[in-house]
């Protein structure tokens, strides 16, 4: 089963970048996509709806902001658009929706980034706060979980270029960086990526300032976060970087399932 996880930042820009072109070759089972930044009625090209798969979008409220979206090969037992219940405010800005298969649920998540200010920073911790109680519950089930997505969190020093400077910076403040110390820690929850590749220099976000691109000044933000149970089927993961489609990369994680 392959897997793509791409934050997309605006999905008619990414297709005006030639990226269904290339997601035509890349045979995937199963595509999520963050950052959509279009409301449905902006998306009824076909180019949107991508040839043999089952397509669902989930926008938020806001135009040109947020959204989420999975592409699947095999039609979905089921789709849950939206965290639900409590998450009244993320579900209007469009960050969660899942595919179930049998035991299996595969989703794209869109962590919020608090870079633009500190207000959105809080509002960043109160969704990690309360998705603890979510990834919590998801390890109560009998499911095996793939969360793909834009986590706006680097894990740890190798996931970053430029670690000392972004101490203070969002996306690398030691609150988050612990919070994903209990995700992959006391949650039980995997890196699906450092199972199989333990190398520095693995990013899939650059800013659009300086020369980061060029330089390969980058963040690892974007995962493909599994139940543990799932840590022994993965078989081969990449960052495609040949194009780009947006300031981030596609993540492809190949599993044996």
């Amino acid at each position: 089963m392959k897997i793509i996880s791409v934050n997309v930042n605006g999905i008619r820009s990414a297709q005006q970048k030639g990226f269904f072109d290339w997601l035509k070759n890349q045979k995937a089972d199963v595509v999520c996509l963050q950052e959509i930044k279009a409301q449905s009625h902006q998306l009824e090209e076909a180019i949107y709806y991508p040839k043999n798969y089952h397509c669902y979008y989930f926008e938020a409220q806001q135009k040109g902001y947020s959204g989420v979206g999975i592409y699947c090969r095999e039609k979905p037992d089921n789709i849950v658009a939206g965290l639900g219940e409590g998450w009244e405010d993320m579900d209007a800005e469009g960050r969660y929706i899942q595919a179930d298969f049998g035991s299996l649920s595969v989703a794209s998540i869109y962590i919020p980034s608090g870079s633009s200010s500190n207000e959105r920073q809080q509002v960043k911790f109160s969704f990690m706060e309360r998705f603890t109680g979510t990834l919590k519950s998801m390890k109560r089930k009998r499911r095996d979980y793939i969360l793909c997505g834009d986590w706006n969190i680097v894990h740890k020093e190798i996931d970053i270029k430029n670690w000392k400077s972004n101490q203070k910076n969002s996306g690398c403040l030691p609150e988050e960086r612990a919070w994903l110390d209990e995700v992959f820690g006391p949650l039980g929850f995997v890196d699906a990526f450092r199972v199989v590749n333990q190398q520095p220099d693995q990013y899939t976000w650059w800013s659009n300032r300086g020369q980061a691109w060029a330089k390969n000044v980058g963040w690892r933000i974007d995962y493909q976060v599994i139940t543990p149970n799932l840590k022994d089927t993965v078989k081969s993961a990449s960052i495609y970087k040949e194009q780009r489609f947006s300031d981030h990369a596609p993540l492809t994680i190949s599993y044996d399932l």
